[in-house]
């Protein structure tokens, strides 16, 4: 067994109906930037109702029909934002969590510590999350899953990994195992992963990865740590 093979987003999705939401970190193979990736699946129609759009250089998500919304508390949040020289990913409003803790003085694993695993029982879904630091021309990276610590959901587990970022070398936290009823929970450290120079062939390659009829949207946000600079792709099933 090797336990630092690193696969490719293709790979690591290969007949997976159901990893639920996920985020992907890491450095691009040539060492200039930065990438981060984003992306939602639902199951049910509410779930499902959902785009996410942009206001600011922030990621929301939004409901795609408002008619149709049954419960917005667990599916409308910022996804992603910046706090100074810090992006944050998360798949809940734990977002604005972390965010409001580092204007505290908090660290990123201390702020979540008032967090936990979703209400959404039999799933107890985890709450995913990773936060990128940049400083002189390079950047280190965070990630955190707050999970149930068993199937009644009496206690809350929370993980929280530290990486230096690495050329071509990404991390891929997703909040499900595969689909299932309970779904059964993310078990281990996040999964190593191949990270791609081109932007377009990296948000391509993940879309067409996730599955077609349970995907909604992906957003991918490479920065150059050089200049700063942003680049991004949207994708949204909904149109």
């Amino acid at each position: 067994m090797n336990i630092y093979e690193i696969k490719t987003l293709s790979e690591r999705l290969e007949g997976n109906r159901y990893p639920g939401r996920g985020i992907v970190i890491g450095k691009t193979p040539d060492g200039k930037k930065a990438a981060i990736a984003y992306f939602i699946m639902g199951r049910s129609a509410n779930s499902r109702n959902r785009v996410f759009t942009e206001k600011n250089g922030e990621i929301f998500t939004e409901p795609f029909d408002a008619s149709k919304v049954e419960d917005p508390s667990l599916i409308i949040y910022a996804a992603v934002r910046s706090y100074k020289n810090n992006l944050i990913v998360t798949n809940g409003n734990q977002t604005d969590t972390i965010y409001d803790g580092l204007a505290a003085g908090k660290s990123f694993s201390q702020a979540l510590q008032s967090r936990e695993f979703e209400p959404d029982a039999p799933n107890l879904t985890p709450r995913i999350s990773g936060m990128l630091t940049f400083a002189d021309n390079d950047f280190t990276y965070e990630m955190s899953i707050l999970k149930s610590g068993d199937a009644q959901g009496t206690f809350c587990n929370r993980y929280t990994f530290s990486y230096g970022a690495s050329a071509g070398l990404g991390h891929f936290l997703h909040t499900y195992v595969c689909d299932g009823n309970p779904i059964p929970t993310f078990q281990g450290e996040p999964e190593r992963v191949a990270m791609d120079d081109d932007i377009d062939a990296f948000t391509t390659d993940l879309w067409n990865a996730l599955d077609a009829e349970n995907k909604i949207s992906l957003y991918v946000r490479y920065t150059d740590l050089e200049t700063g600079a942003v680049d991004s792709r949207m994708l949204n099933k909904n149109k």
